[in-house]
């Protein structure tokens, strides 16, 4: 296995759709991803390929398979996959695979063949751990099904990960809430956190036309992320992903309908997180150093916080500074 490095990349590779046995009422992952086609072999190495090329040197590389349902593909499917990486990590070019699927399609024999073929980290759309927010959503599993899969995936000591949905149909900011609380319990190691959109052709799509369901709005969904990444951050769970990819179809509106969609969409979150942060600053502040990792949330999108400072000291100032830490400041 290739040797771990601080450097991360993973190799994308999306099957749109590809073998989910369920419609999910919000769910069209051609749109969502941009990615129209199901990619075969070929196509796959030279994606790979394609990286690896331009890959810094001690990068920890993965393959991820994203998108579909990959442990719902049959099995001479999955191998296929598999074995077409196989060589990348007998080579130590490539360190392991990870992949998403379903919490119904995980059991002992497919949690055997994934360890053979260094699969490492599996991530599972839970969406929801309330039961009426599934059932609702059409998700076609219950909590139960995500707590015995997780169970089964850190008791083969694979790295977990638990995706979720905020905004879905009779969904709720303490549900939402519970989702987070749940998944730090179930011992997830990472997360994705998605704000639900209306997306062409799909179930959700026609309940919004008939004016049935609402989506957030921005301002809703950017106070529900805040409010879920803070437990995240709290209990160490890494949070990979904040807002869907801003695919071309999302960008140019052709996939796109309504919901809480914007490119920017976690600095927006982060912009929240800092300026909640200096709610409490001193009146007198003039000075403000924060790590030079963190300056552009702690200034906000557009500028925002610093604005918002200036009304109350219109001198004050933001500066960057190394050796103040990460997701802190110092204010003289």
């Amino acid at each position: 296995m290739a040797k771990k490095s601080n450097k991360h990349c993973n190799i994308p590779i999306f099957i749109p759709q590809q073998a989910c046995p369920h419609q999910c009422i919000y769910c069209n992952q051609r749109y969502i991803s941009g990615q129209h086609t199901i990619p075969g072999k070929q196509e796959v190495k030279q994606t790979i390929d394609k990286y690896l090329s331009t890959a810094e040197e001690d990068t920890d590389i993965q393959v991820a398979f994203f998108g579909g349902t990959f442990t719902a593909l049959g099995i001479e499917e999955q191998l296929s996959y598999l074995k077409t990486v196989k060589p990348y990590i007998d080579s130590k070019r490539i360190r392991s695979v990870r992949l998403s699927t379903r919490p119904d399609y995980i059991n002992t024999e497919i949690l055997d063949m994934l360890k053979q073929y260094n699969v490492t980290d599996i991530e599972l759309g839970a969406q929801s751990l309330d039961d009426g927010v599934l059932q609702y959503s059409q998700r076609g599993h219950t909590v139960r099904d995500v707590t015995e899969a997780s169970n089964l995936i850190t008791a083969y000591g694979f790295n977990l990960g638990l995706q979720m949905m905020i905004g879905l149909p009779q969904d709720t900011l303490q549900k939402s809430i519970h989702t987070a609380q749940t998944i730090v319990s179930l011992k997830a190691v990472c997360t994705r956190i998605y704000p639900t959109l209306v997306i062409e052709r799909t179930p959700l799509a026609a309940l919004y036309r008939q004016g049935q369901y609402q989506p957030l709005s921005i301002e809703q969904a950017v106070h529900w992320t805040k409010e879920i990444y803070k437990i995240f951050v709290k209990e160490n769970v890494n949070v990979l992903r904040v807002g869907l990819h801003p695919s071309e179809d999302l960008l140019n509106g052709k996939g796109y309908i309504a919901g809480p969609f914007h490119p920017s969409f976690f600095e927006l979150v982060l912009t929240e997180l800092w300026k909640e942060k200096f709610t409490a600053l001193p009146a007198d502040t003039q000075l403000i150093k924060v790590n030079p990792a963190d300056i552009n949330y702690a200034v906000g999108y557009c500028s925002s916080n610093l604005k918002y400072l200036k009304t109350v000291n219109k001198n004050i100032k933001i500066l960057q500074d190394a050796t103040v830490d990460r997701n802190n400041f110092v204010c003289l």
